[in-house]
């Protein structure tokens, strides 16, 4: 069958198309179906297996995230209950209201143990932070390089926490050195100052009664 044949089918009597012909236009029936199918159907259901599979990327990321957790859970207990360890032990070498002062006199004997003069030791006011209170002292001694070294080093290891800030040397008229620094001690706040600190909401506050 050649192409002038096809040329001269008739439409409207299929029936009569040699097989060849009935074959051609069943194929491309068939062809046109299957891609109307794919474009409503299975292209949709590609989309939503797209979406799919995504969601599942992420879920197993989430439980390999989780699984991690779970795995290490002993591991971060323990890293926390160390925290909490260092964190006690740090609180124990804050003093308490009680035992600044001997922290002070412990300080300046610091100094005099060096053979260094005092020429300022004056605490400043108090600095009440979330759960301690800083308490700065300005100093200014004089004496030479290795006593001032001994000074630093003696505060610094005393069982309480001091801190140096701003220090400043300079070398003194007649000899020997000038240093000027800011000591910071610090102190835990006690139950009582630590509920004075917090925020009285109007409930808390009492009223006076009036009087008729």
């Amino acid at each position: 069958m050649n192409w002038s044949e096809f040329r001269n089918l008739d439409p409207n009597n299929i029936g009569n198309w040699p097989t060849p012909a009935k074959a051609a236009v069943i194929g491309f029936g068939c062809v046109v179906l299957l891609g109307l199918g794919w474009y409503f159907d299975t292209n949709d259901q590609r989309l939503l297996l797209e979406q799919v599979e995504g969601k599942e990327q992420t879920l197993k990321q989430d439980f390999e995230a989780k699984q991690s957790k779970v795995v290490n859970l002993d591991a971060l207990k323990e890293q926390l209950q160390d925290i909490k360890q260092s964190f006690g032990d740090m609180l124990k070498r804050l003093p308490n209201k009680t035992e600044v002062a001997a922290l002070l006199v412990d300080i300046s004997q610091q100094g005099l143990g060096a053979g260094l003069e005092f020429e300022l030791f004056k605490p400043g006011s108090e600095q009440p932070a979330e759960f301690y209170v800083e308490l700065p002292i300005n100093i200014r001694v004089t004496g030479s390089y290795h006593q001032l070294g001994q000074f630093v080093s003696g505060v610094a290891d005393l069982p309480r926490i001091v801190t140096q800030h701003d220090i400043k040397i300079k070398a003194k008229d007649k000899g020997g050195l000038i240093m000027e620094s800011i000591a910071k001690t610090y102190r835990y706040l006690g139950e009582e100052e630590e509920a004075a600190q917090q925020p009285q909401t109007p409930n808390s506050i009492a009223t006076k009664p009036s009087q008729s």
